[in-house]
């Protein structure tokens, strides 16, 4: 795939080619949220069309009318608990394939679709490889009900977990808060670093009224990294693609 100084690679389609190289006849796929995602989700329509037969469950609305605009046949855990491979994107990922998802506000439904498959893998460009999670605030999906008191109990266990930063309320250009597709709403925690991802996962989940967090950890196998090199995409591999 080349490019050009005026026409850079397009890292995101390169590391969804990749991805769906793993794709077999048969497969039931979690489908992913976000425009990495999307680009697996475009090129895995173009094989459907040409006669591939899988079937699909997506991890948000949107990507569910992308995948039917696509023509590729969906189904939900309901009646399709198991899943062979979820394809994902992510907004940080470090040398031991632990996560940050959410920034598409889908964080909730991409971890249980994540979790119900055998195989969860990482599509991304490689800015997002990172040596500490962090950069990138934390998303955390909570209740509604009682926001104010769920934000400072979170407060309070960002800094038990001798993390520290701002815990904002997610909101729109127009100042509403960001609704997600369960319902709920998002807190992004600003925390620069997090020393100990397993400690604040633990932490965070004691909070009553925190419904998701953004730590994905020990779900990933491997992750598709995709970086340009000399005016043409280069795609590396963390993990076992299995």
């Amino acid at each position: 795939m080349n490019g050009s100084a005026s026409n850079p690679p397009d890292l995101r389609r390169a590391a969804a080619a990749r991805a769906l190289e793993l794709v077999r006849p048969g497969m039931r796929l979690g489908l992913g949220t976000g425009s990495t995602a999307a680009a697996f989700v475009a090129l895995l329509g173009a094989r459907v069309r040409d006669g591939l037969d899988v079937i699909g469950v997506p991890t948000s609305e949107a990507t569910r009318i992308q995948a039917e605009g696509e023509g590729i046949r969906l189904a939900t855990l309901d009646t399709l608990p198991e899943l062979d491979l979820t394809v994902d994107g992510a907004d940080e990922v470090d040398g031991a394939l632990r996560l940050i998802k959410g920034g598409g506000a889908a964080l909730l439904r991409e971890k249980i679709v994540a979790c119900a498959s055998r195989r969860m893998v990482v599509i991304a460009d490689a800015a997002k490889r990172v040596e500490t999670l962090g950069a990138f605030p934390l998303p955390i999906e909570v209740n509604a009900f009682g926001l104010t008191a769920t934000r400072r109990a979170v407060e309070a266990a960002v800094e038990r977990s001798s993390c520290t930063g701002a815990v904002v309320l997610r909101a729109d250009a127009a100042g509403t808060p960001v609704v997600t597709d369960g319902g709920h709403h998002i807190l992004d925690a600003h925390l620069g670093r997090i020393p100990d991802p397993e400690r604040l996962s633990a932490t965070l989940w004691s909070v009553p009224g925190v419904v998701e967090h953004g730590l994905f950890l020990g779900i990933a196998s491997a992750a598709i990294l995709a970086s340009a090199e000399n005016d043409a995409a280069h795609v590396t591999v963390l993990g076992d693609l299995g």
